[in-house]
């Protein structure tokens, strides 16, 4: 994985970029050309989300863009706020069962950032579905809580029966688990699972059934906890997984603080990481996260937060993991369809709500690697 240079910064005089242009999704459309989605802060930290359409150079290369208006701008009650709103932070997926693009995106208002949609067929015209609706799940209530970072897989995958359904990545932001809070705790601190995980949420709409139904989320299962140090203080989701020969491969985001030890100011830093996830029950790992620090593609800037977007064909991506050895995986363009449904329900290994960062190490290693846990 290598960084481009700047493709897109904000336009001078463009009253809805004064305050940056940043966090875009990315997709092909219908014509094959390569479009953004970037959110675009106006004065106000007032927020909309962009349509632009990548340029290219004569090797290949992207160069700029082409601005082509808004997708989305602040309208409905949970994207507004008294002083101003937001549309913020998208992410889009062509569901292959719906023969839609999906769009999850921050909606702030009031009441904060939550999960909403929007579908669209040409990616110039967007419907919206609302806000993103949680089934609790063993005391755990996901609606009333800051939720962003959501991003949906592109096909069908096994729920926790087995039985296939529409999905997306998630990273509730329950209370005390942003960094501005855990950077305050010890190294060794206990992480809450349930609380501090990026998740998998499912639902049963289909092609037939009314389109706000998408929004509807009625089973889910804890994916990840932070593992290693450079995503000690917070997970989250990044870009829409895509699945290539070795499973689902998904780049998400880790929040460290690299101040000195000692030292009375902090240094929040974010990162990219890379998960594999198998393909036909992708609650599961068909490759381990390292644990522990090493060579990685880090972002960290004014305009950088965290990664949303990637382009298919040819993504290539390397990951080093914990015995440092490559892995290097190139997808092309390819056809997917879904296997045939399962009959039989597996069953999941329970885990402790609360464990010291080393005891999460081993759970969640053993996790992926498919041994359960026996804490």
């Amino acid at each position: 994985m290598r960084p481009l240079d700047l493709v897109i910064d904000p336009e001078p005089g463009n009253d809805y970029e004064v305050g940056g242009i940043l966090n875009p999704a990315a997709t092909r459309g219908p014509d094959g050309h390569l479009y953004l989605f970037p959110r675009l802060v106006a004065k106000g930290n007032f927020s909309r989300i962009g349509i632009a359409r990548v340029q290219f150079d004569s090797s290949g290369e992207p160069c700029g863009i082409e601005r082509l208006g808004i997708a989305l701008e602040p309208e409905m009650p949970y994207e507004l706020r008294p002083d101003g709103g937001g549309c913020e932070d998208p992410r889009v997926t062509f569901v292959e069962p719906l023969k839609h693009y999906v769009m999850t995106y921050t909606a702030f208002s009031p009441n904060g950032p939550r999960i909403a949609l929007a579908i669209s067929t040409d990616l110039m015209k967007w419907e919206r579905l609302g806000l993103a609706t949680f089934e609790p799940y063993e005391g755990i209530h996901f609606d009333g809580v800051d939720n962003k970072d959501a991003a949906m897989f592109p096909l069908a995958v096994p729920n926790l029966s087995d039985h296939y359904e529409l999905a997306i990545l998630h990273r509730p932001l329950f209370p005390g688990t942003l960094p501005e809070d855990t950077m305050l705790m010890e190294e060794d601190r206990e992480v809450d699972l349930h609380r501090e995980s990026i998740w998998i949420s499912y639902t049963p709409a289909g092609p037939s059934d009314p389109k706000y139904q998408l929004r509807q989320f009625t089973s889910h299962h804890r994916l990840a906890a932070p593992v290693s140090d450079w995503e000690s203080l917070k997970i989250g989701s990044g870009a829409p997984p895509i699945l290539t020969k070795h499973g689902w491969l998904f780049v998400y985001h880790g929040v460290a603080d690299l101040a000195p030890p000692n030292s009375d100011e902090h240094h929040i830093t974010y990162s990219a990481g890379v998960m594999i996830m198998t393909r036909n029950h992708p609650m599961n790992f068909s490759i381990a996260r390292r644990t522990r620090r090493s060579p990685r593609v880090r972002t960290s800037g004014p305009g950088v937060r965290l990664p949303t977007s990637y382009s298919r064909p040819a993504l290539t991506v390397a990951m080093t993991s914990a015995n440092r050895t490559a892995l290097t995986s190139t997808t092309g363009s390819t056809t997917i369809r879904s296997p045939s449904l399962a009959s039989t329900p597996r069953t999941l290994s329970p885990t402790p709500a609360k464990l010291t960062r080393q005891r999460v190490r081993r759970v969640e290693m053993c996790s992926r690697a498919g041994l359960g846990t026996k804490e």
